[in-house]
């Protein structure tokens, strides 16, 4: 939706007006989740335009109206150019990890069913915004498909933007005269950083308030991004002339400036705005046009930008191949303040680069100037990974044993004064210091959901005693920089999940066995390797309580229900063996066909059971038998977790048995079955021991205590079900199937009732 609005210009000409347009975006709500890990997080990405100079999100959310809805909470998360990092559960990031906490509101629902909220944003970058909502850590309960209905949580956010057309633009070195009419309508302008710009002064002059030379106005440059903001403000009060100067302003993007009048009503207030800029020459280097020739003379290589992992040369400026005597006359340390390092991206696969430099892995570092390498992160499929930085010093390679190779990480614009600004800065980012030194020969940086722009890293060797002490020293730094979708790939205790969200991915980690943190290495409440033997021995040995029900159905001769409970026996066995979280993993076959294999036996030893105990004719119950198990195995396809999968056969086992029994009783015209022994003794033990084991598999498992309470689960069904087998046929002799296998030749015998007729 587009809505035009104009409004008296504030410049000097008549007859002039600025044109507001309103723009509305939206996007479907999503059903919240309980919080245990990132996946669980709901992710929404908006994209600001250009020139937007008011923003406002609209959040909704929404509950149902069941007794399981309780009251909650929202946590909305947000975040600029990347997904917000976030840490509910306050666990540990890597060590080597640099992260910022995200801006994030909450949002109630008490007693109302729907909530709703506004966010205001003035004058916002342009470029991706993210929002991330979940609900509250999770209990922990596993909960059975189908056994109860969740309460739905719904959320939905709407943004809005108000964005300005034909923004004056500010030229470098050219004064702007501009008049700002009233209070109430503050003033846009926008200028363009080139690149290689190290600094731009920023000045007002001549500023007039009706007439007058005291004039109050309020100059703010750059725009708000979450969850930090390095805006600049530039305040003019009872002065004519005032000015600011940036330090590494973001190269290549439009800067916005907003000036605010700060008088009363009805006052005007005009003034000169000019901009300068000074710049940073970079140093030439030839490594690029080796390169290429090297290209040229081997044949068998294919060129940059084709194949199938494309490769995408990383370097500051264009790519045009210097001259050699330029190259030559660059080379000279007094006509530039920095060099350069041609940087090679190579995609790998999603959210996975790796950045190669041309001329080898080791770079010189020197001590008059930084060395500057671009690593291109601003195709907006890269924010969904983690970028690693690690630096490697040569120790033979360091001339001057004190000193140090100083960097510093950072988005947008390097950092060009690393011997003056200690701390990394900007004009509008603060960047990741790292230090190697003859006693820390390596350093590491980590930087979860990196955002999506230009990245840049400036290296420089420096003395405690100051530069004059290094006298031109140099040093040989290896660079290794790569972007993964997770850190060590989440660990041995953790499973790397690609996320998506319509067409962005992103990555997180799912960890397992009490390990937690973004990156699985936090080990606060972590299972010990004989915790975790523990489990699987557990979860594993618990099935021999089958061997006992086994034994009784080859004992009764129901061969067929036995060979149900030994394949039962052995996929449960085998599928808890390769479903452990940690070390002690065993996986005879793929993991998806152990757990297909383990439901589907788990299902059909039920239904033998209660079919064996309906004592129906052979036929009718093989048939019955078969039937029921390409059903249970076609469900089991369909919905491998839904409850019903399990009930459904067991009702209608329960059915059919009910309605044999009823008949055998009207035939005999006598309860069924007949002994009081059998009902005490077995029936009432076996449908006790069945009835608690459902109640532990429905109501008592937890995460954290699953390995117990199923093997009380696998116990407790092994057990009801030798009990409940019916007895034997009072003419079949028990172990009658081994003599059939051992006997060639036996004797026939009629096992029907003689018929007398009484004349």
């Amino acid at each position: 939706m587009v809505v035009s609005d104009t409004a008296p210009a504030s410049g000097p000409s008549t007859n002039n007006y600025l044109l507001y347009i309103s723009e509305y975006f939206s996007q479907s709500a999503q059903k919240l989740s309980f919080y245990s890990w990132y996946g669980n997080a709901k992710l929404f990405r908006f994209q600001v335009p250009e020139d937007t100079v008011l923003l406002r999100w609209l959040l909704q959310a929404s509950k149902g109206k069941g007794p399981e809805c309780t009251s909650t909470e929202i946590t909305i998360h947000f975040s600029y150019g990347a997904p917000p990092v976030i840490n509910p559960l306050g666990t540990r990031f890597p060590s080597n990890a640099t992260v910022r906490p995200s801006y994030n509101l909450t949002m109630t629902l008490s007693i109302t069913l729907q909530n709703s909220t506004f966010v205001n944003i003035t004058t916002p970058a342009a470029g991706d915004w993210f929002i991330a909502a979940h609900l509250p850590q999770a209990a922990g309960k596993i909960e059975v498909k189908g056994f109860s209905t969740p309460c739905a949580y719904i959320f939905q956010p709407d943004m809005f933007v108000l964005r300005l057309v034909d923004v004056p633009v500010l030229q470098p070195d050219t004064p702007l005269q501009q008049t700002i009419a009233s209070p109430a309508r503050p003033l846009h302008v926008k200028i363009f950083i080139p690149e290689y710009t190290a600094t731009m002064q920023f000045t007002l002059r001549s500023c007039v308030v009706n007439s007058t030379k005291a004039c109050a106005i309020r100059v703010v440059l750059g725009s708000i991004m979450l969850p930090q903001s390095f805006q600049k403000t530039l305040s003019c009060k009872g002065t004519a002339d005032c000015s600011l100067v940036l330090h590494s302003p973001p190269w290549e993007k439009w800067l916005q400036i907003m000036a605010e009048n700060l008088g009363t009503a009805n006052t005007s207030v005009s003034f000169v705005m000019i901009a300068s800029f000074t710049a940073c020459k970079p140093g030439s280097s030839n490594s690029f046009l080796n390169f290429y020739n090297s290209l040229n003379q081997n044949q068998s290589t294919p060129a940059l930008g084709g194949g199938r992992n494309a490769s995408t040369l990383g370097m500051l400026g264009n790519t045009t191949l210097p001259a050699v005597g330029a190259a030559n006359n660059a080379s000279d340390p007094g006509t530039f303040c920095l060099q350069n390092q041609p940087v090679i991206r190579e995609d790998l696969d999603v959210a996975s680069v790796r950045f190669r430099i041309i001329n080898g892995l080791s770079i010189p570092v020197h001590s008059e100037f930084p060395t500057l390498l671009l690593f291109n992160l601003n195709t907006g499929m890269d924010s969904g990974g983690t970028l690693v930085v690690n630096l490697l010093l040569n120790e033979t390679s360091l001339s001057i044993g004190n000193a140090s190779v100083f960097a510093c990480v950072s988005a947008t614009s390097p950092v060009l004064t690393l011997n003056i600004t200690w701390n990394c800065s900007t004009a509008f980012f603060q960047g990741y210091p790292l230090n190697v030194n003859a006693s820390s020969t390596e350093a590491t940086l980590i930087i979860p959901y990196p955002e999506t722009d230009n990245w840049f890293l400036s290296l420089q060797l420096m003395c405690p005693q100051g530069q004059g002490e290094c006298n031109k020293a140099k040093a040989k730094v290896t660079v290794s920089t790569y972007l993964t979708p997770c850190f060590d790939d989440c660990g041995t205790y953790g499973q790397c999940s690609l996320l998506r969200r319509h067409g962005y991915l992103y990555a997180g980690c799912s960890c397992k066995a009490g390990w937690g943190g973004w990156s699985c290495t936090d080990n606060t409440r972590a299972q010990s390797v004989g915790s975790q033997n523990l489990a699987t021995l557990l979860l594993t040995l618990s099935n021999l309580m089958f061997l006992p029900a086994i034994a009784v159905a080859l004992y009764r001769y129901y061969l067929v229900e036995a060979s149900v409970y030994t394949y039962t026996m052995f996929f449960s066995t085998f599928y808890h063996a390769c479903d452990q979280p940690g070390v002690a993993v065993m996986c005879i076959m793929d993991y998806d066909t152990l757990q297909y294999c383990d439901f589907l036996g788990s299902v059909v030893a039920i239904w033998v059971t209660i079919l064996c105990m309906a004592r129906v004719k052979k036929i009718l119950k093989y048939v019955l038998f078969v039937l029921g198990t390409l059903l249970i195995a076609m469900s089991l396809q369909l919905d491998r977790r839904g409850i019903w999968n399990m009930m459904g056969p067991c009702l209608f086992a329960l059915i059919i048995m009910i309605m044999a029994w009823v008949y055998h009783g009207v035939k005999r015209r006598h309860c069924y079955p007949t002994s009081w022994k059998r009902w005490v003794f077995y029936l009432i033990p076996g449908i006790t021991l069945a009835f608690v084991a459902i109640s532990v598999y429905a109501f008592m498992e937890t995460n954290d205590n699953y390995y117990y309470t199923h093997s009380i689960w696998h116990i407790l069904v092994a057990s009801s079900v030798a009990f409940l087998l019916p007895p034997h046929d009072k003419h079949k002799k028990p172990w009658a199937w081994s003599q059939k296998l051992i006997c060639r030749y036996q004797i026939c015998k009629n096992d029907r009732e003689e018929l007398y007729a009484v004349t």
